[in-house]
């Protein structure tokens, strides 16, 4: 050999032909119009970068729950809560994927028996070839995450978290100053409606303009609410012994007390724009389901002052 190499030019391909001209194959996507084959490890990729999971608490318990990320995704539900009802109407739906802010398994479990409740949800998964995730304190955590779509839903603009240290929970101002009493009817005509309902305690005539918002159980966060100066706080899962200390201290905002699942219920359709960004042609529904556990709620008092007496 004498030492010198031999170059041979090549010539950029030109679009549907090889370097050699000759044409190539157009994939299937191409041809019809059609978006390209999604799976489920696609869905997770696009739920963990708006929901990373390291914003979880260390407690929790997300990700993907059960299903093959190699699966084929055409059709996503999303809910609150992977019940067994809920897990019915994504399989009657034909979803491939059902995504749920609460967690199925949150403790520890050594087993999964289809005669026990979580374990006949995850066989009725599998054997639909129904996946499985949850976003649950990294969706809280996260920005926008769930109390972002809370305050949007009741007309706050944001521009503050509630905690700082964990990223849970929002404060904001609404448009235009109004009366507690008509704040608190701004809350309930903007959430699904529940039997529990929305309750307020405050002066009905206070004025409220400054807002904080925690979407799920708030009131390990009544504090932060009265140090950041608001002038209401709406959470759910509010309790009597709590939410009267709170009450009586100086400066305290008023409390709108909402049911746990309709507080998070916006954070459905998040959720789902989220999915519909990132996987073009996938159908991805909101479940309308109400998975609050209350089923009943009685006549509401108009004198809170006074205990009706008996015959």
């Amino acid at each position: 050999m004498s030492g010198r190499v031999l170059l041979i030019p090549i010539t950029p391909a030109r679009p549907g032909v090889d370097h050699n001209g000759a044409a190539m194959p157009v994939p299937l996507a191409e041809q019809t119009g059609r978006a390209p084959l999604r799976c489920v490890s696609h869905a997770v990729a696009a739920l963990e970068a708006a929901y990373p999971p390291d914003l979880a608490q260390d407690w929790d318990a997300v990700g993907l729950v059960c299903g093959d990320p190699d699966e084929p995704v055409t059709r996503v539900h999303v809910a609150v809560d992977p019940t067994a009802a809920v897990v019915d109407d994504a399989i009657a739906a034909g979803a491939d994927l059902l995504v749920t802010h609460h967690p199925l398994l949150l403790r520890g479990v050594h087993g999964v028996p289809a005669d026990q409740p979580k374990g006949a949800v995850v066989h009725r998964l599998i054997r639909a070839g129904v996946g499985l995730f949850a976003a649950h304190t990294n969706a809280d955590a996260a920005t926008p995450g769930v109390s972002d779509a809370l305050a949007a839903a009741l007309g706050v603009v944001v521009d503050g978290q509630l905690d700082p240290s964990s990223g849970i929970g929002r404060i904001g101002t609404l448009p235009a100053p109004e009366t507690f009493e008509a704040f608190v009817a701004r809350v309930g005509a903007a959430l699904p409606t529940t039997a529990w309902g929305v309750r307020g305690a405050g002066d009905p005539a206070r004025t409220i303009e400054r807002v904080a918002v925690s979407g799920g159980a708030g009131d390990s966060m009544l504090h932060l609410a009265r140090a950041a100066g608001v002038d209401a706080y709406v959470t759910g899962d509010l309790r009597h012994h709590p939410a009267d200390e709170h009450l009586q201290r100086a400066g305290a905002p008023a409390l709108v007390d909402v049911a746990h699942w309709a507080s998070e219920h916006p954070w459905c359709e998040q959720a789902a724009d989220v999915l519909r960004r990132a996987l073009p042609g996938v159908t991805v529904t909101v479940s309308t389901r109400r998975t609050d556990p209350w089923t009943l709620g009685g006549h509401a008092a108009t004198t809170p002052d006074v205990v009706k007496e008996g015959p």
